[in-house]
């Protein structure tokens, strides 16, 4: 990996961690515990698109590591860790499939984020009994994801405009 290379994965790091810090400057806006934007997938996705799958499934694993060192607990750790890999693995098959745009692979990407954290939180409270909730996330998981995606469709719009080497 060479010096510009790793300068842009210390500037993509550094955004998603300030982008996760201001996530959780902002009241909640509902009544939905658990229910988060989910700003710092912005991030993620543009990488994804102005990248590729391996920049974009390292820089998650990256953000949730330090996030999780920095702000979190060994829960949240374990609740990130899932939902952000689930999440990141199936916006990498969408992508790969070819007939989804970015808003769309967003939105799967929220919603399987969800699903990761009902996984989770259902090992970890050995019930099944938490799994009522998940038509909740789901429905914030389409909406968030499609905001993130609308704001990372614009991010990667105007990122495509310039030319990297490492493209």
């Amino acid at each position: 990996m060479n010096t510009k290379k790793i300068s842009l994965y210390g500037v993509l790091i550094a955004l998603a961690l300030i982008l996760s810090y201001v996530e959780t400057q902002i009241p909640a806006f509902v009544a939905i515990p658990g229910m988060k934007l989910g700003l710092t997938n912005i991030v993620v996705l543009v990488t994804l698109y102005y990248l590729d799958e391996k920049s974009a499934m390292a820089i998650n694993v990256l953000r949730i590591i330090i996030v999780s060192v920095l702000f979190g607990t060994a829960m949240s750790f374990a609740f990130s860790l899932v939902g952000g890999m689930l999440s990141t693995v199936m916006m990498i098959v969408l992508k790969r499939i070819g007939k989804f745009r970015i808003i769309g692979v967003s939105a799967v990407g929220g919603v399987t984020h969800n699903i990761g954290q009902i996984i989770t939180a259902m090992v970890l409270l050995g019930t099944k009994a938490i799994a009522w909730y998940l038509p909740v996330l789901w429905i914030t998981g389409v909406f968030s994801g499609i905001l993130i995606g609308v704001i990372g469709g614009m991010v990667y719009e105007r990122l495509s405009k310039i030319n990297i080497d490492e493209k």
